[in-house]
């Protein structure tokens, strides 16, 4: 049940996007409930260890050998990940245009499964390997049974999951592990097609973006922080153009300062009322 406040809060939004559809920026909040574990607290404090450096990974082979052994065993269970309640809400208003489209920040690639379209990925998705010797792409399948079929002594150790795939595996397991080679050039720089921290988003990728929610009547924030930088200038230039800026999210944004309103529930409870007071047969 929600309480009074919530429940005006969320007529209030139900209001404002029958009018004219908005864009939706998605983050970690939303895929929680799915088994993805986030990378910060409601306080937008970051949980647990730095996350590896894009420079980090690129300046030396024990770098990249590290990050693919916790990878290895990370990504089965982000690939058996499920859509939730939340992301099935989107895709369905979507469907039915009641919002314009979908950005996020989540590279688990769980709105496409649940059925929207046209997802612009701000930080790429785990699905895709980049080898950055020779710019050729592989399906991140290919690329663990490769893995896989390498380092048979990592079968059935079990590591703790963190965000994005990666996983807390004891440093005594990475010193033998092998790191997959390009089957396009044989080249030893691979990683996942993702934004590292401490690398940009792409040029093409952040233009998309910002043309979408300069487009929009509004902008609505689902399960974000909005600590990166790369959607917070989302929000600040939908709160420029004097248009609504929302969210949903439960504790601390770097928006708050920005927002119209911010409703303090969970995506998975929220955006299914929402889907259904704003569906064409509601009353």
């Amino acid at each position: 049940m929600l309480d009074r406040r919530i429940r005006e809060q969320l007529d209030r939004l139900q209001q404002l996007m029958a009018e004219q559809p908005f864009m939706v920026l998605t983050g970690a909040g939303i895929s929680t409930p799915s088994g993805i574990p986030d990378y910060r607290d409601n306080q937008g404090v970051r949980r647990g260890r730095q996350p590896m450096m894009y420079q980090e990974f690129l300046s030396a082979p024990e770098s990249r050998r590290r990050y693919w052994a916790r990878a290895m065993l990370g990504w089965p269970r982000v690939r058996q990940a499920q859509p939730n309640v939340a992301h099935e809400a989107l895709a369905s208003l979507q469907s039915s245009r009641q919002i314009s489209g979908l950005i996020t920040q989540n590279v688990d690639t769980l709105h496409d499964q649940a059925g929207s379209h046209d997802v612009i990925e701000l930080h790429g998705s785990l699905n895709r390997v980049l080898c950055l010797d020779c710019g050729q792409r592989s399906e991140r399948d290919s690329i663990q049974h490769l893995m896989e079929a390498q380092n048979p002594y990592l079968a059935g150790v079990d590591a703790v999951q963190a965000p994005d795939g990666d996983t807390l595996l004891d440093p005594a397991f990475e010193a033998r592990f092998q790191v997959p080679h390009c089957p396009h050039c044989a080249g030893e720089r691979m990683k996942p097609d993702v934004v590292f921290f401490g690398e940009n988003v792409a040029q093409v990728t952040a233009a998309k973006a910002m043309a979408a929610v300069e487009q929009a009547a509004g902008l609505l924030v689902v399960g974000s922080s909005l600590m990166a930088y790369s959607a917070f200038r989302l929000c600040r230039v939908v709160a420029d153009q004097g248009k609504p800026l929302m969210a949903v999210n439960l504790g601390k944004t770097r928006a708050d300062d920005l927002l119209d309103m911010k409703i303090e529930a969970s995506c998975e409870q929220l955006l299914p009322l929402l889907a259904q007071h704003l569906s064409p047969s509601s009353p």
